[in-house]
């Protein structure tokens, strides 16, 4: 193969970098005078003589002319879209010995840097940029279809049949019919944007069918960026059944999760993290820790991104189409190359895409569906926010000299304790990174714990609870104070975090089993998680991306029926119909910023960047920048002795101009001078980009020269030995613990909401059209008529379930802990006594039971005043039992009694017995008096 020599003209080098691809991608490359087309499955024959002149190219594949490629000079990168003609041209020709009668298919223009690609049998031709020359078989199988009178890949998307809607939501019927609509004209990227818990990968897997069955797509590539979401996306597919066969995903097609270098030939779909492909197409082996992070937090060695190259195990046409999952942070910076390097429709989707996500996909938006439209449609849940709020988290505190403090070391937590020299005043932003108050998340804890009867009212287990943590160190303090708190044991409440033991084993628990109740983490189930009986997120760490918040909010929206909740959580007593943000933090009332621009390679530890650094791996500016920046937070926290042993190590220079050196080496304006002098160019012209490169490499080298291995080790030393401190002394207290906003409004509104509906169905709902309209049938009350007013709240206005109602009455009226009957039975009697309450029978909440109670002592009293005989003890049994059926059914029908309790004692004869021909009378009176 021939090789580039300084000597050559521009376009012999270009076509030699276009022999090299060709061979790269199997195809023999003769001259003219070496011509046998059946040489190989594929081969390019230079200078092949056409009716119109010689074509730089001609591709051969299995022995027939199946296209051309033009061949331009590297400088014409910038216009390679004006050889389209030419080429064009040549393969609309006649070619010498060939007896062509239509134009040859598949037109390239090249470089050997750029190359671009027309199929001309597409239904509306246009070129697109392809990373790499396909491979010899691929183009015969594209002939192949032509040869036999099928569509191309682009014909058939234009051909896709009507969509079969059966099973699915409105906004999954959208997001098919945009998505599809976006292929038929042809557009190379799409978003879909759909709420978390509104059923994006279905959509995704319904969409990758009907590519597969209609579209005849080769296979499709569902791509994400942690292990945890390969694994849930692999279950959708095996649990997937479409609407118009009766057979799983799995069973008609075949569907592959990578787990190693081997990449299955027969795949139809491959589902991938971001980080296995790259090192799939880089040929290197993968460290599988790293697809248990996503790419967007990852901490990585900031040095240049080795390019990817190309690959011919996996060539740019292995893929028709990509699913990129969570594609507003995965699709950035080093990761990028894997989406670029196929030749593909991309098909991002997200729930909260940002100005990068968008422009990446050049704004078209397929399907817009947030979380306001989810909710409102019943597809997700919403949420209510409950503050609670501490001294100490407001202001932090103050340790006082003389007192006993404990240190602790962050790694591994071997502690001390010392007498504290001086006063130390700490704000709110130390707690629990360089100070641990223990009594700060006690408090929040046992606050929480007391409050749960008004977040969650009539529940009698904690419900499913998230606590999102700071750090690691964090997460096990609150674990150990909730366990205390709450009386519970282990089981109670665990860790899920990457560096928890079996932490899917935990997770699986968290979502399916009774214990753990409450689960504690940093990050790792901050998205993309589902757990659907989720119903409370406790915030002990604030956030400032919005982006992430909207995340971590969405792993609480997912819906969940009674049955599945009750399985979980016996004592809910319907759906999921909300979840709470307990926001101990003030994270819903921070500033939230747009999600910025990741750096552009994710950097790790110090001491990893500054080798890199020195030792000229890891010279790029965003290395540098970062390594600059870490040391000048490092300087903040030094004293004189540290300062003076660094200095020492640097041979006398301080830390301080080593990060202003640093900071010099990338300054525009300077590498911008330095290149100029490299090109040997005037200062005011353009020096190009290798002179930068190399003005920054040069400029940093220098600045690197004060680093050696002594000075690495003990920067990342002094980094190490930094302690948190335990104050235990400094105790802290609630200021708040209420729901977001004036507490009285919000109970105002919600009574009033309340009340609005009642009388908006006074006229529709049985029981609502007697309390209103018709008093004096009270006692015609049934407990299946208030059993349908409940159905239709529920259904219609699940915020206004009746016990949180209630206790909105309760703290408006004040009538907490002051009177008699204590709270309601149920969410029936509760909902009698809120009737009874707007309808102005009662002043205040009253239990149902208490009023019953009440009325039974008056009408007996007026009964034994009067000059009617007094009831004997059996007689008093059997009304007690009436009293007490009447206390949770509202009525009493003579065939109740035939049922228990009355049933044991005798039924209706032996009431008879007792009572005579006065039975009716006292039943109908007692209907009629203990419901007044």
């Amino acid at each position: 193969m021939a090789t580039e020599t300084p000597n050559q003209n521009p376009e012999q080098r270009a076509r030699d970098r276009i022999d090299r691809q060709l061979g790269q991608a199997g195809w023999l490359v003769q001259s003219k005078k070496q011509l046998n087309p059946h040489a190989g499955p594929g081969v390019a024959v230079r200078e092949y003589q056409t009716d119109v002149g010689p074509a730089d190219y001609v591709l051969f594949v299995e022995g027939k002319a199946v296209g051309v490629i033009e061949a331009k000079p590297e400088d014409w990168g910038h216009k390679i879209t004006g050889a389209e003609e030419q080429a064009e041209g040549y393969a609309n020709a006649r070619l010498k010995w060939i007896n062509n009668k239509a134009p040859l298919p598949f037109i390239y223009q090249s470089t050997g840097a750029i190359t671009r690609f027309t199929n001309g049998r597409d239904p509306a031709p246009r070129s697109r940029e392809i990373f790499h020359f396909p491979r010899p078989e691929e183009l015969a199988r594209w002939q192949e279809r032509l040869d036999d009178s099928q569509s191309t890949l682009r014909e058939g998307l234009k051909s896709l049949p009507p969509l079969n809607t059966d099973g699915l939501r409105d906004c999954q019927i959208k997001a098919i019919n945009n998505l599809e609509a976006s292929f038929k004209e042809d557009k190379p990227r799409a978003l879909v944007q759909m709420a978390t818990g509104s059923g994006k990968t279905y959509t995704a897997i319904t969409a990758a069918y009907r590519l597969l069955k209609h579209a005849r797509a080769k296979r499709i590539l569902f791509l994400v960026d942690t292990k945890n979401l390969g694994e849930q996306a692999e279950q959708e597919f095996m649990a997937y059944v479409p609407n118009d066969d009766n057979r799983k995903f799995t069973e008609l097609y075949t569907v592959q999760r990578l787990k190693s270098s081997f990449v299955a030939s027969d795949s139809q779909v491959c589902i991938s993290t971001i980080q296995r492909m790259y090192s799939l197409l880089k040929g290197e082996e993968l460290d599988e820790a790293t697809e248990e992070d996503n790419p967007a937090e990852k901490k990585g060695l900031k040095k240049e991104p080795l390019p990817v190259v190309y690959n011919e195990k996996i060539p740019p046409e292995f893929f028709d189409f990509i699913i990129i999952d969570e594609c507003h942070r995965s699709i950035y910076n080093l990761w990028r190359q894997v989406i670029e390097y196929f030749d593909a429709y991309l098909i991002g989707l997200t729930a909260t895409p940002d100005n990068r996500t968008y422009g990446f996909f050049k704004k078209n938006v397929v399907s817009e569906y947030d979380h306001e439209k989810a909710v409102a449609d019943g597809v997700n849940v919403g949420n209510e926010v409950y503050l609670i709020e501490t001294q100490k988290t407001k202001s932090g505190g103050v340790i006082e000299a003389s007192q006993q403090v404990e240190k602790r070391e962050r790694l591994t937590r071997k502690h001390r304790w010392e007498t504290q020299d001086e006063d130390e005043v700490y704000s709110s932003k130390q707690l629990d990174r360089d100070i641990v108050n223990p009594d700060q998340i006690r408090t929040v804890i046992r606050t929480f714990r007391d409050k749960l009867p008004d977040i969650f009212p009539g529940r009698q287990e904690v419900p499913k609870t998230l606590i999102f943590a700071k750090t690691d160190s964090h997460a096990d303090d609150i674990i150990h104070t909730v366990r205390e708190e709450l009386g519970e044991s282990n089981a109670f409440c665990k860790k899920i975090t990457h560096n928890a033991d079996d932490p899917k084993s935990v997770l699986n628990q968290f979502r399916n089993d009774y214990d753990p109740r409450i689960a504690v983490t940093v990050d790792m189930i901050a998205t993309g998680t589902d757990v659907r009986p989720l119903e409370c997120l406790l915030f002990m760490r604030d956030v400032k991306s919005k982006n992430y918040f909207e995340q971590m909010k969405g792993r609480g929206t997912r819906t969940l029926d009674k049955d599945g909740l009750k399985k979980v959580t016996p004592s809910a007593n319907s759906a999921k119909t909300h979840y709470v943000i307990v926001d101990a933090i003030g994270v819903t009332q921070s500033v939230k910023t747009a999600s910025q621009p990741l750096i552009t390679k994710p950097g790790i530890s110090l001491k990893e960047l500054a080798m890199g650094v020195m030792m000229g791996a890891a010279r790029d500016e965003d290395s540098v920048s970062s390594l600059a920046g870490r040391l000048a937070r490092l300087d903040k926290q030094l004293d004189d002795k540290d300062r003076a042993r660094i200095s020492e190590k640097a041979g006398g220079t301080p830390l301080t101009l080593i990060v202003g050196e640093l900071f010099n080496a990338i300054n525009p304006d300077v590498v911008e001078q330095k290149a100029c002098e490299i090109a040997r160019v005037p200062a005011d012209s353009n020096p190009g980009d290798d002179a930068r490169d190399k003005a920054r490499d040069q400029l940093v080298g220098e600045a690197a020269k004060v680093f050696n291995g002594e000075l690495i080790e003990l920067l990342d030393t002094i980094r190490r030995e930094k302690e948190q401190t335990i104050v235990h002394e400094d105790l802290d207290e609630v200021l708040k613990a209420e729901w977001a906003g004036e507490t009285r409004a919000n109970a105002e509104a919600l009574v009033q909401d309340f009340a609005d509906y009642l009388n908006q169905n006074r006229d529709q709902i049985e029981a609502l059209t007697i309390y209103f309209q018709t008093p004096a049938r009270r006692s015609e009350v049934t407990f299946e008529m208030i059993r349908t007013l409940l159905d239709a709240l529920q259904q219609d206005r699940p915020k206004l379930a009746p016990l949180r109602v209630w206790a909105a009455y309760e703290h408006l009226d004040n009538t907490r802990h002051s009177r008699e009957g204590g709270n309601p039975v149920s969410e029936l009697t509760a909902l009698v006594s809120l009737i009874r309450r707007v309808c102005g029978l009662d002043k205040e909440i009253t239990p149902f039971t208490a009023t019953v109670k009440e009325n039974f002592k008056r009408w007996i009293f007026q009964r034994h005043s009067g000059a009617g005989e007094k009831f004997n003890e059996e007689q008093m049994t059997w009304l007690t039992l009436i009293r007490d059926h009447i206390t949770s059914s509202f009525h009493l029908e003579r065939d109740d009694l035939e049922m228990a309790p009355f049933d044991s004692k005798g039924g209706l004869g032996r009431m008879y017995q007792l009572f005579g021909d006065q039975m009716d009378g006292v039943i109908e009176e007692l209907n009629r008096e203990l419901v007044a």
